[in-house]
């Protein structure tokens, strides 16, 4: 009786689900569904509202001092948002002419210097092609002569006579095809180019006019996402946006660094080999590429490489050097010390970050990649350590780090 009493007790204090608590989970279901199902549709809006939050956390100090001098946002977000427009358009008009001579210079070029390769590589294919010949003929004298030494009496049938086949009809029917080929491949390369380029052009107007407004009243778009939150959650959330905000203005500034030293730097290196136009042409090549982690250095090196191999002799030697020198100051002395130390990202967890930011948003990813690793090292020693770890150290991982890679105090890092 008494056991019977229990149960009952213990039914009763258990939470009922109520309708409206198992709709709401139906509900969230449903969503997580289409949100699924929509995600190639839905992933560019993502990456807009990544984007227009980075850059607004990053513009945010500057607007902050300014309203203290005008009274408002407006004023200051009009005068930033002139002052970049103005910088764009100079660093444009600025790079035409020697953007545009470069191309003209790559495009005369290239050419010459793809017969000049082009031509040992025909003599060793012709080579290998007389080699061929020459072993076959081998063979078959080999073949013949221990036909004869065997005392194997070859008679020779002639085939009877065919019909010859009209060779002209299948030529143009292959040419045909090969042409319809080449225009259906040409044409779904244009069509995916268009394609990503529309893509991206949307996502940068989308970006620009974002941020626009919210440099004016964000205080709307912050108060969203508090009332997303439990009220019980508001505090720790408080103190992750404000991280987020700390962080994002130092990494901001510190790329915007970089890439202007890296810039200046591929400038002053490669004036002498190129002359001024192509110098200030590689320079700002590189010091855009050095917003894409690790891998925009190394692609800034293709034009490079391209007008040396254009100009011959030691010239691709020396710009190979000048190319690594940049980079091996770039990794060891300009970005350490301009982001001193203080930002914490590891290479792998960001080139990996790069890798699932592509995959997932297109080639735009890239700029949000490294954000993104702060973002969730930030997000895990707020919410997961915490909860889950709230008396182990640094010192404490790190030991046992050490114990795991069989590394002892002494050694180095």
């Amino acid at each position: 009786m008494s056991s019977n009493g229990e149960n009952a007790m213990l039914v009763k204090s258990r939470p009922e689900q109520t309708p409206g608590s198992i709709a709401f989970y139906v509900i969230l279901a449903a969503v997580l569904l289409v949100v699924i199902q929509t995600f190639s549709l839905v992933s560019p809006i993502l990456l807009s509202f990544l984007l227009v939050m980075l850059i607004s956390f990053s513009l945010n100090p500057v607007i902050s001092r300014m309203r203290a001098l005008t009274g408002g946002r407006k004023i200051p977000t009009g005068l930033v948002t002139v002052g970049l427009i103005t910088v764009v358009a100079l660093l444009g008009w600025a790079l035409f002419f020697p953007m545009k001579a470069s191309i003209l210079h790559i495009s005369e070029t290239v050419p010459v210097y793809w017969e000049r390769l082009q031509k040992p590589l025909i003599k060793m294919e012709q080579k290998a092609v007389l080699f061929e010949e020459k072993l076959q003929a081998e063979v078959r004298t080999e073949i013949a002569l221990d036909d004869q030494s065997m005392g194997i009496a070859k008679i020779q049938i002639a085939p009877p006579p065919q019909a010859a086949p009209d060779k002209s009809a299948e030529d143009s029917q292959s040419l045909r095809t090969g042409l319809l080929e080449m225009l259906q491949g040409a044409l779904g390369s244009f069509t995916a180019v268009a394609f990503n380029g529309a893509q991206i052009l949307v996502v940068l107007v989308t970006v620009f006019f974002g941020v626009i407004f919210m440099l004016i009243n964000p205080r709307p778009v912050v108060v969203m996402m508090f009332a997303v939150l439990p009220e019980r959650h508001h505090r720790q959330a408080l103190v992750i946006m404000q991280r987020i905000g700390e962080f994002v203005p130092v990494w901001a500034g510190a790329t915007l660094l970089g890439m202007m030293t890296i810039g200046v730097l591929v400038f002053l290196l490669m004036w002498p080999i190129f002359g001024f136009m192509d110098a200030l042409v590689l320079g700002m090549i590189a010091a855009t590429l050095e917003i894409i982690p690790f891998l925009g250095p190394i692609i800034s090196t293709v034009p490079a490489m391209l007008l040396a191999l254009g100009k011959g002799g030691m010239t691709p030697l020396w710009v190979l050097i000048a190319y690594l020198v940049v980079q091996a100051l770039e990794g060891n002395v300009i970005m350490p010390f301009i982001m001193a130390r203080g930002l914490h990202l590891h290479p792998l967890a960001v080139i990996f970050s790069m890798l699932l930011c592509v995959a997932t948003f297109g080639v735009l990813g890239v700029l949000v990649a490294a954000p993104l690793v702060a973002m969730v090292s930030i997000l895990h020693n707020e919410l997961y350590r915490k909860h889950y770890l709230p008396t182990v150290t640094d010192a404490d991982l790190e030991r046992l780090a050490r114990i795991t890679l069989h590394e002892t105090l002494s050694d180095d890092e």
